[in-house]
């Protein structure tokens, strides 16, 4: 049986996943300034993400999952990628500075990089909330997917949080692809993701 190239992950990965950085360790004691918690344990993928932030700059990283070999390897990339990086900027971290970052991902697998992200950004929001700049940076990185609603990953994103978890729902939600429709293929791919992430209930 051939072995499809697609699926043979680098040695960044394989060293990620087998020697992963910054996990929590049980009992230990990490004073956080920021915890972001994402992803639903049902659908095999949950995320703890903790900060050390002075003058807004990352100082140190704790994280654990739920979650596949690169799930482990990608928060373990991403947590080494933000150290002594400044909030703002981390904020702005995608799925594909990751995935260079480990050398490539298989294609089925690159859904996996992307709560690792989405649990720094939540733990960032959640230290911006506790020093009195709540929403700060909330449209921060967006990207446009229906430009004739202006309506974003991000909103998508939430709609889905908000149980909007089939088209028809998130068209209720947010009016997306309701006027040319040429949003609906990466519309529609996103949803996917993001219940998958964020489960069905």
């Amino acid at each position: 049986m051939e072995t499809n190239s697609s699926w043979i992950y680098t040695d960044k990965v394989k060293e990620h996943f087998l020697n992963p950085k910054n996990v929590l360790k049980d009992g230990e004691d990490f004073q956080a300034d920021g915890e972001g918690i994402t992803g639903n344990v049902k659908c095999g993928d949950e995320m703890l993400f903790l900060l050390k932030i002075k003058d807004d700059i990352i100082q140190d990283v704790r994280w654990k999952t739920y979650g596949c070999a690169s799930a482990i390897a990608s928060t373990s990339a991403l947590s080494e990628l933000i150290k002594g990086m400044h909030i703002r900027d981390a904020y702005q971290i995608k799925p594909d500075d990751v995935v260079k970052a480990l050398g490539g991902l298989p294609e089925n697998k690159i859904h996996c990089s992307v709560l690792g992200d989405k649990a720094l950004r939540v733990a960032i929001d959640n230290y911006l909330e506790k020093t009195g700049r709540k929403g700060l940076y909330k449209d921060l990185g967006a990207r446009i997917i229906c430009t004739c609603l202006n309506i974003t990953d991000h909103d998508i994103e939430e709609a889905v949080k908000q149980g909007a978890h089939d088209w028809e729902k998130l068209q209720e939600h947010t009016k997306i692809g309701t006027v040319c429709g040429k949003c609906r293929k990466e519309a529609e791919e996103l949803l996917h993701t993001y219940v998958h992430i964020f489960g069905e209930s």
